[in-house]
C-alpha cells in the first residue's frame, strides 16, 4: 500500500491505528514530490524542513491524546494564501521574494487542526487565467496527459491532488478556478458560498467574487476540509456569522427527496458531446439515487462572461494598485523618479494577462465609461442572481457541466484570450451570484481525460451540495484510477 494513494479519511484511520506516523507519511509525500514533481511542476515552494517539524509535532500531539481532525495530514496550499514565514508569490515576479509576516485565517485553522503544510503550489498569476499557463515560474502539467493543461487558476492544486503529491489542497475560485482544474484533473473541488470561508490573508483578485475552497480525492475528503476552514472571522468584513454544520454527517442521506434542476442553457451549442454524455451519466446517477430531475431555465447565464470580465478586472485594477514598489515586493532600482519607479516596477513585475485585465478594469471604471460598462455589468449580475433565486424555488440542486470541453493542449489557447475566457462560461454564474458550487468526476473522454459534473446549491446549502455529490459518487462507483505518471 502506498500511503500517497490514500484519501484523507483513509489516512486518518491509518494514523489513528498507529499503522503509520505523521513523520513517515510526510516523508512518503516528500519522496513522491522529489520523484514526480519535476515532471508535473505543481510546487513553487516546498517547505521540507517545516513540514517534517509539523509532522513531528502532530505525532507528539497524538501520543498525548490530543489529535484534532487533520492531525498529521499533509496538504498543499495555492500560492495566493499568505503563509507566515513561507514564500507567497501569487505566481508573479512582483512577489517573487515576498514572505508574509502572518497566516491567512484558513491557514491558521488548518494548523489548529494539526495539518502539515507541504508547500505552496502553482497558479495563474494573481489567479487570472484558466490554464495555469500565466504563472511566472513555469506551467504545471495535467497528470493525466502531460501535453494538456491542468486548468486554472488553481491548476497546481488540482495537479498535486491528482498526482498524489499531497493528501488535499486549498485553492481559490473567482470565476471557476477551483471547479475547472478539479474537472480537468479528475478530482473533487468545492467553491463555498461567498462569506462561508474567511478571505483574510487571501491576496485579492476580485474581492466580491473570490472564495477559498478545498480540492480533494473524493467527496468525503472535501467535507472534511470544508469543515476545517469554514466559520465566521471578524477580520473579514464579508464573513457571515452563522453556525458551521457537520458536513460529513450529511453525506449518507442519499438522493431521495432532492429535486435536481437541469438548466437547458448549459447544454447548448459548443458543448463537447463527450462532456455531455458524461454529465448526463452523472445526472442519471442522481435519479438512480432517488432524486427527482426537472428542467429549469437560467436565461441570463449567457451574459455571465461579459459581466464577469468587466466586474473582475475593475476590482483587480483597484486591488493590484498596492503593488507599486513602495511597500513590498519588487522595486525597480534604476528609476530616476517616483513615477518612473511605479511604471518600471509594474511593467517588469506583472505578466501580460494581469496587465490586460488591469487596463480593462481601469477603462471600465474611468469617467464617462462607468455607466456604460461597470454599472451595466452590475445590473446583469443582479439578473443572474434573480435567475438562481427563481430556480431554487423549484429545485434543491442544479446539475450541469463544469466546462464545455475536456482539457485542451498546452499552448492551444494561450494567445487567444477570448477563447480562454469562454472556457469559464459555465462556472462564472455561481460566482456572480455568490453560490456554492462543486465539481466531481463523472467520467473520461475517449482520449482518457477526466470530465467533471458541476453541482450548485442555494446560499449556505453546502450540506445539500455534498449530500448530492456523495450520492453521485456512490452510484457511479467509478474505479479509482491514478494518472499514468
Amino acid at each position: 500500500m502506498n500511503p500517497c494513494d490514500q484519501t484523507i479519511h483513509e489516512l486518518q484511520d491509518l494514523l489513528a491505528r498507529g499503522e503509520i506516523s505523521a513523520v513517515e507519511l510526510t516523508r512518503s509525500y516528500l519522496e513522491r514530490i522529489d520523484a514526480l514533481d519535476p515532471t508535473v511542476g505543481a510546487y513553487l515552494t516546498l517547505a521540507r524542513e517545516s513540514a517534517l517539524e509539523q509532522a513531528a509535532e502532530a505525532d507528539r500531539r497524538r501520543s498525548a491524546g490530543d489529535a484534532p481532525s487533520l492531525c498529521g495530514i499533509p496538504l498543499a496550499i495555492k500560492d495566493v494564501l499568505c503563509t507566515k514565514g513561507l514564500r507567497t508569490t501569487c505566481g508573479s515576479r512582483i512577489l517573487e521574494n515576498f514572505i508574509p509576516p502572518y497566516d491567512a485565517t484558513v491557514i491558521e485553522k488548518l494548523k489548529t487542526a494539526g495539518a502539515v503544510i507541504l508547500g505552496k503550489v502553482s497558479m495563474d498569476e494573481f489567479a487570472m487565467g484558466s490554464s495555469n499557463e500565466n504563472c511566472a515560474f513555469g506551467t504545471p502539467r495535467n497528470p493525466w496527459s502531460l501535453e494538456h493543461v491542468c486548468g486554472g487558476s488553481s491548476g497546481g492544486s488540482g495537479a498535486a491532488v491528482a498526482a498524489g503529491l499531497c493528501a488535499g489542497s486549498l485553492g481559490s475560485d473567482t470565476g471557476g478556478s477551483i471547479r475547472q482544474p478539479a474537472s480537468y484533473c479528475g478530482v473533487v473541488g468545492l467553491k463555498p458560498t461567498y462569506g462561508r470561508v474567511s478571505r483574510y490573508g487571501l491576496v485579492a483578485y476580485a474581492s466580491s467574487l473570490d472564495q477559498v475552497g478545498p480540492l480533494t480525492r473524493d467527496v468525503t475528503d472535501c467535507a472534511i476540509l470544508l469543515q476545517a476552514i469554514s466559520g465566521f472571522d471578524p477580520r473579514d468584513s464579508t464573513s457571515i456569522d452563522r453556525p458551521t454544520p457537520d458536513y460529513r454527517a450529511a453525506l449518507g442521506q442519499g438522493g431521495a427527496g432532492l429535486t435536481v434542476g437541469v438548466p437547458r442553457e448549459y447544454f447548448g451549442d459548443g458543448l463537447d458531446p463527450e462532456v455531455e454524455r458524461a454529465v448526463r451519466q452523472g445526472i442519471d446517477a442522481l435519479a438512480a439515487a432517488g432524486a427527482r430531475i426537472v428542467d429549469i431555465s437560467l436565461p441570463h447565464s449567457a451574459y455571465g462572461v461579459a459581466a464577469y470580465y468587466i466586474i473582475a478586472p475593475a476590482e483587480a485594477s483597484s486591488n493590484l494598485s498596492r503593488f507599486d514598489g513602495v511597500r513590498y515586493g519588487l522595486r525597480d532600482l534604476e528609476a530616476d523618479s517616483l513615477i518612473d519607479m511605479f511604471q518600471r516596477t509594474r511593467a517588469q513585475g506583472f505578466g501580460p494577462e494581469v496587465k490586460r485585465r488591469i487596463i480593462i478594469g481601469a477603462f471600465a471604471l474611468s469617467s464617462g465609461y462607468y455607466d456604460a460598462y461597470y454599472k451595466k455589468a452590475s445590473q446583469v449580475r443582479t439578473l443572474i442572481v434573480e435567475d438562481f433565486r427563481r430556480a431554487f424555488a423549484e429545485c434543491d440542486v442544479i446539475a450541469a457541466p463544469v466546462t464545455p470541453t475536456p482539457a485542451w493542449r498546452l499552448g492551444e489557447r494561450l494567445h487567444d484570450p477570448l477563447s480562454m475566457y469562454l472556457s469559464d462560461i459555465l462556472t462564472i454564474p455561481a460566482n456572480l451570484a455568490g453560490l456554492p458550487g462543486m465539481s466531481l468526476p463523472c467520467g473520461f473522454s475517449s482520449a482518457g481525460l477526466p470530465i467533471g459534473l458541476q453541482l450548485m446549491a442555494n446560499h449556505f446549502a453546502e450540506e445539500t451540495l455534498l449530500r448530492a455529490a456523495f450520492a453521485v459518487e456512490q452510484e457511479l462507483a467509478l474505479e479509482r484510477r491514478t494518472p499514468p505518471l
